[in-house]
């Protein structure tokens, strides 16, 4: 990979990375709902999963989700359903709950899971790596996507989960919590609506 497009590869990670979706809205939620210790394994999910997901796809996968709609579609309704259900979760408890009921942060693999299923990643994924992969050099090419991926992610999830946490003050009232919340996954069930937009 060249300088030059190691250049413009950093600038649409970190636009990729710091422009609002569902993980930094997921993020931004649990540091207001949880501080940012507990949401440090969520933003560690992020930073790692979406990274080895693009590795993989940029040696695997990528031509496969290419040339097939029925995989594309169904990825895409799973990830509709998922976007929906943390959306209602947030809104409704704050958090992931389990069985009990219980709020609490995404744990890392849940954080790392989500890139799977989450349509705009996949895209994402598929766009970088055919655009940056080179067919002489495939896996140092992988690897260097994967590494810009996850200096960007770590920081983009870190930065909106701190935002998340100095809205702490402002929200210590459950009312503004409450909408604080409902905002967020509004935020977050806004996000299917781009999904059907390509």
């Amino acid at each position: 990979m060249g300088f030059e497009s190691f250049i413009a590869l950093c600038i649409l990670s970190f636009t990729a990375a710091f422009t609002p979706g569902p993980n930094n809205a997921l993020v931004a939620a649990s540091g207001a709902n949880f501080g940012f210790r507990r949401t440090f394994p969520h933003v560690l999910g992020i930073s790692l999963g979406f990274p080895v997901m693009i590795y993989i796809v940029g040696l695997f996968l990528g031509q496969l989700f290419q040339s097939s709609l029925l995989l594309r579609e169904v990825l895409r309704w799973v990830g509709v359903g998922l976007l929906i259900y943390v959306a209602y979760k947030i809104a409704t408890a704050g958090g992931l709950g389990s069985s009990a009921g219980e709020r609490r942060p995404f744990r890392f693999h849940e954080a790392a899971l989500f890139q799977w299923v989450n349509p705009k990643g996949w895209s994402m994924a598929i766009a970088i790596t055919s655009q940056f992969s080179t067919p002489d050099a495939p896996m140092q090419t992988a690897i260097i996507i994967a590494a810009v991926f996850v200096f960007f992610g770590l920081a983009s999830a870190s930065t909106w989960a701190v935002l998340g946490v100095s809205l702490q003050c402002f929200l210590e009232t459950e009312n503004r919590l409450k909408w604080f919340n409902r905002v967020m996954a509004l935020l977050i069930a806004g996000c299917v609506v781009f999904l059907f937009l390509d």
